[in-house]
């Protein structure tokens, strides 16, 4: 695999946290909580090859510039300023989310899953359209 290969790697690992995530919240909503940790565990460990795979390649790259022009400009650095702020926002948000679990504070999971479960799913699927935007159109 090539460096030039990671962004699409990185859309797909985003692409597969969001089903994770996704599919994980159905299994809690059914009530399958084997299944909904299963997921869960799936999902912080995809997040995390991302982390690890998106710090390499910029690390490497450096920043990659959004060249268009026009109104989807501020179309593309709106999503990026929103995803960027929550990205940052949901890692200690995902970690005390799931620290809680592992301890079996399920009450306290459930009051901060409510807040992070849709601003990981919209960091996962903005990361996919950010992608596109950004090497695709």
């Amino acid at each position: 695999m090539a460096l030039t290969d990671l962004p699409a790697l990185n859309a797909m690992l985003n692409a597969t946290s969001f089903l994770l995530l996704m599919s994980g919240y159905y299994f809690i909503k059914t009530g399958n909580r084997i299944a909904h940790q299963r997921c869960m565990i799936a999902a912080v460990s995809v997040s995390a090859l991302f982390l690890i795979s998106y710090l390499i390649y910029h690390f490497n790259v450096g920043s990659v510039k959004f060249t268009k022009q026009g109104p989807i400009r501020t179309v593309y650095f709106t999503i990026l300023l929103t995803h960027t702020v929550l990205a940052t926002a949901i890692v200690p948000m995902v970690i005390i989310t799931v620290v809680r679990a592992w301890r079996e504070a399920f009450e306290k999971h459930v009051k901060i899953a409510r807040w992070t479960l849709p601003a990981w799913a919209y960091v996962s699927i903005t990361g996919v359209i950010i992608y596109l935007m950004l090497y695709q159109m």
